[in-house]
């Protein structure tokens, strides 16, 4: 019998610090209970499906959903590193991060790599550093380098200086240097546009991933003749790898379209990974608490339509990959822990999941759902929500 399961993650949806945030400076950080606390998004879905329970806050009507929270084992608050636990690869040593900037030889060797000189070279926001730097920018037609507290390197350049494409052949090249000890989670090409004091970045972001580094759930569910589709940044940050098809689309609504679109397919009989980005790019990062609010209940008014899309034996699996609390000084991930929503109509209703060692429960389960061996991370949870 064929069967779907639609796993999305709410970027940077976090509910709370874990144990070991101080070591980050991120001790108080709750993204989810902040922004609700200030905003008291109208967010009905969600709560049905046990957001409010599994956030640790008082809710009038029990969970029709299966609730819980998880834990991230691995080192990091970055989205490769949440996301690769989700499919079941718990990286055992953090990427490399830099916030005081790149090392001189190693700026040096990028410069040789793409034929031309850099600026910038510093942990920055990425509106802020364009706003900064994008003058020298289009005087010189150097690029702006510069980092964030995650293990990435970015490269921003306007659009009429250097097109789309050609960013992202120096991010290729910068790609290759960037290995070994240096080997971080993304090079991401950050084009933008306009004219000075009004720079907006735009939809040509591309991120050049690593590899992962052993299997993960994508390529278990692939091998053994499941669908694996991936949508948004899914095939980024993979490196397009377990993958059966792709929906490369930008933007929560035109990525909830391509899920839906994806699970009615009749053919379909695996998975629908999904990550939903402007929680984390268009407002966590910005601290702006009103917009998360907002953007919570866009894909609250839109998970019914997820929902009818799926059958008697069909699973709905929402989390997150890391914080990223719009109410806390800063504008970095923020290490929490994550919120595990499930719900199924072969399921019981308002079962309470724990606190989950692991985000890789996740890819556990689904293996189980599929009867697949699960040689990952995890324990699977859906014995504990099956319908007797």
């Amino acid at each position: 019998m064929k069967k779907k399961v639609a796993l999305i993650v709410i970027d940077a949806l976090g509910v709370g610090e874990l144990p070991d945030a101080d070591k980050y400076g991120d001790r108080g950080a709750n993204t989810f209970v902040h922004v609700y606390e200030k905003c008291k998004p109208n967010i009905p879905n969600l709560t049905d499906m046990g957001i409010m329970a599994a956030a640790g806050l008082e809710c009038e009507d029990e969970p029709l959903g299966c609730f819980g929270k998880l834990r991230e084992k691995a080192m990091g608050k970055d989205t490769t590193t949440g996301h690769w636990e989700i499919a079941g690869l718990t990286l055992n040593k953090p990427f490399p991060t830099y916030p005081d900037g790149f090392p001189d030889n190693l700026i040096s060797a990028i410069e040789d790599e793409i034929g031309m000189q850099v600026i910038g070279n510093k942990a920055a926001s990425g509106t802020a550093i364009i706003d900064e730097l994008g003058v020298e920018h289009i005087k010189t037609g150097k690029p702006i380098v510069y980092t964030s507290a995650d293990s990435v390197f970015q490269v921003a350049a306007h659009e009429a200086v250097i097109p789309p494409a050609e960013l992202w052949h120096i991010c290729r090249l910068c790609r290759k240097v960037l290995t070994g000890d240096h080997a971080v989670g993304r090079v991401i090409a950050r084009p933008f546009v306009g004219n000075p004091g009004s720079f907006t970045r735009t939809a040509f972001r591309k991120d050049f991933s690593l590899d992962p580094v052993r299997k993960t759930l994508l390529d278990l569910m692939k091998e053994s003749g499941h669908d694996v589709v991936g949508v948004g940044k899914i095939e980024d940050i993979f490196n397009n790898r377990g993958l059966t098809a792709s929906k490369h689309v930008t933007g929560n609504a035109a990525c909830i379209d391509a899920t839906i679109e994806a699970l009615k397919k009749p053919q379909l009989n695996g998975l629908v990974f999904t990550n939903l980005v402007d929680t984390d790019m268009l407002y966590g990062h910005r601290n702006d608490v009103e917009g998360y609010a907002r953007c919570l209940e866009e894909i609250d008014r839109r998970l019914p339509e997820i929902m009818r899309c799926l059958g008697d034996e069909d699973v709905l699996i929402i989390t997150g990959d890391h914080g990223c609390d719009p109410a806390f000084p800063g504008t970095d991930h923020t290490r929490e822990y994550v919120p595990l929503l499930a719900w199924s109509l072969a399921a019981n209703e308002g079962v309470d999941l724990g606190t989950r060692d692991t985000f890789a429960d996740i890819s556990a389960t689904i293996l189980d759902l599929f009867g697949v061996k699960n040689t990952l991370d995890g324990r699977s949870f859906w014995p504990e929500m099956k319908l007797d």
